[in-house]
């Protein structure tokens, strides 16, 4: 049998043979029924494990229950909306839903139940299998594992990380901050790894037919490192500034850079035969539009990036116009559906990171104080780059542009309209107080990183930026969360409670607060500590 049917074989067979257990104490166990010999067939096992992990990131494969409707519970319903990217046109649960914050569990359990079943067995067995024996593939194995589970994290808060699948620690949870550093060792680990492995074999390029993340060079996983390392630094900014130093610190010592050119960043191809499964929520079951934020700040600025991630409303009472959905509304109708879908399709890349975010995580690092680069010329690479990675240029007229966000004006219901929250330009001004440069880099960075939710909604949540619109209605449970701080992290999923008290009671001691949406993460303090 050819090497690559032996491969499309057996990841067939792994995918559809994983099932969702929702009990750490059958986790330790590798469901799929495949051994380590098997696995080692022509050398593809490895990379069939890695295979399942890129993908599973920005989560879409067929484990035999359909491919897409994961991610719309894991990502779309939640992180992509509270984020301000986008809101669902049609009025799901009958208009009270995540958006007015009646927090469904079903939806906000889907990233820690799946990511638990199906990612995380594979990247402990990854570790297992390549630890001695294949050490490039061990460093892949570990950024993989900092990439997928910091989101996971930045949900939730405490997870189960440097004890799963240890029955003898009781799967005991950690808290953010210990987790938080211990991505910071596993990059440690995969760099050293990974440039250890490049010495020795510089054109060596082993794992290149399974990588739908980059170009298949050891050199680019490095710089992912790095990268990532930088975005995780700038995440714990405001509370732990002396270990974001250090991190950073490490960065500079580094040879192998960031990713900085356009075509630089880690995006899931769809050459592999990978689709996008937000491309199908958005063309195929309509129900993906552009938010009142987006309308607010990019109409405002008259940002020519509107017109590559929107499309122009199909009610053609608003031809030629780009309209969005106000979050919190609890509409009860589908006049909405007539307003402006995603540019996204199946066979558009999933962006994980771009060079883009790396450039204004590298500005507000100097405007920290933490570097000796120029934060206005990072903020202007930032804007650049984010303009010529979708094949923009004049970008002078638009970095000089004083315009400002306007006023959001629904299409259907005026008791909806409000007042432009975002107040800053495009325009640097070296006059500005730091905290009015940090609102600029992270309003700019939110435009470019679109529409990677997860981490517009970490990032907004940590720095407060871009100011979003409050919701409408807010129906917390018990008023939990405050309408105008927003919701602040997903609940851990209900089922624990009644599944697994131990386990349920443990993660609530390490959050440290109550289990709500309205309790904020360990790295989100409220206030951006710039002096």
């Amino acid at each position: 049998m050819k090497r690559k049917y032996v491969y499309l074989y057996l990841l067939g067979l792994l995918l559809f043979s994983v099932a969702c257990t929702g009990n750490f104490r059958d986790y330790n166990t590798d469901l799929s029924g495949i051994t380590d010999d098997d696995l080692i067939i022509d050398d593809n096992g490895y990379g069939i494990r890695l295979g399942i992990i890129q993908q599973g990131i920005y989560f879409n494969y067929d484990f035999g229950k359909g491919k897409n409707w994961p991610f719309q519970l894991i990502q779309n319903l939640n992180a992509d909306m509270f984020g301000g990217y986008m809101h669902d046109g049609k009025p799901l649960n009958g208009g009270s839903h995540n958006s007015d914050y009646n927090m469904q569990d079903g939806w906000n359990s889907a990233m820690w139940t799946h990511m638990y079943s199906y990612i995380f067995p594979q990247i402990y067995q990854s570790e297992n299998a390549t630890r001695n024996t294949h050490p490039a593939l061990f460093g892949i194995t570990k950024i993989l594992k900092v990439e997928a589970m910091h989101r996971v994290t930045d949900y939730y808060g405490p997870i189960i990380y440097k004890n799963f699948a240890n029955a003898e620690k009781h799967y005991r949870p950690d808290k953010q901050k210990d987790v938080y550093y211990e991505f910071f060792n596993e990059l440690d680990s995969a760099v050293v790894a990974l440039t250890g492995y490049i010495e020795e074999k510089p054109e060596f390029n082993g794992f290149a037919r399974f990588d739908i993340l980059l170009d298949g060079k050891y050199p680019s996983w490095v710089k992912f490192a790095n990268s990532l390392r930088l975005r995780l630094a700038m995440r714990i900014a405001s509370v732990a500034p002396d270990k974001a130093r250090a991190e950073i610190q490490k960065i500079k010592e580094n040879d192998y850079g960031f990713f900085e050119a356009e075509t630089g960043g880690a995006v899931v191809s769809t050459k592999s035969g990978y689709t996008n499964p937000l491309g199908e929520l958005n063309r195929v079951w309509n129900e993906t539009y552009m938010s009142a934020n987006m309308e607010s700040i990019l109409v405002g600025y008259n940002d020519p990036r509107l017109g590559i991630y929107f499309e122009h409303c199909t009610d053609e009472t608003l031809k030629g116009q780009y309209r969005g959905i106000r979050q919190g509304t609890c509409f009860a109708h589908s006049h909405y559906s007539g307003l402006s879908k995603l540019f996204v399709k199946q066979s558009t890349d999933a962006p994980l990171m771009t060079a883009s975010e790396v450039w204004f995580l590298r500005a507000e690092a100097a405007l920290r104080g933490w570097t000796d680069e120029d934060e206005e010329t990072c903020y202007q690479n930032g804007v650049t780059t984010s303009f010529h990675q979708w094949g923009i240029y004049g970008v002078e007229d638009y970095l000089q542009s004083e315009r400002k966000a306007s006023d959001f004006i629904d299409t259907y219901d005026e008791e909806n309209n409000i007042e432009a929250r975002c107040k800053v330009s495009p325009k640097w001004n070296r006059l500005d107080d730091k905290e009015t440069k940090l609102e600029k880099i992270i309003t700019q960075k939110w435009i470019a990183m679109f529409p990677e939710g997860c981490e517009a909604w970490a990032e907004q949540r940590r720095t407060g930026y871009p100011r979003l619109f409050p919701v409408r209605f807010n129906h917390s449970r018990n008023g939990c969360i405050d309408t105008e701080i927003m919701v602040r992290r997903l609940n851990f999923p209900g089922t624990l409670q009644t599944e697994d008290p131990e386990q349920y009671s443990a993660l609530v001691e390490a959050l440290g607060g109550n289990d709500h949406g309205g309790t904020r993460l360990w790295w989100d303090t409220g206030n951006n500590n710039l002096e």
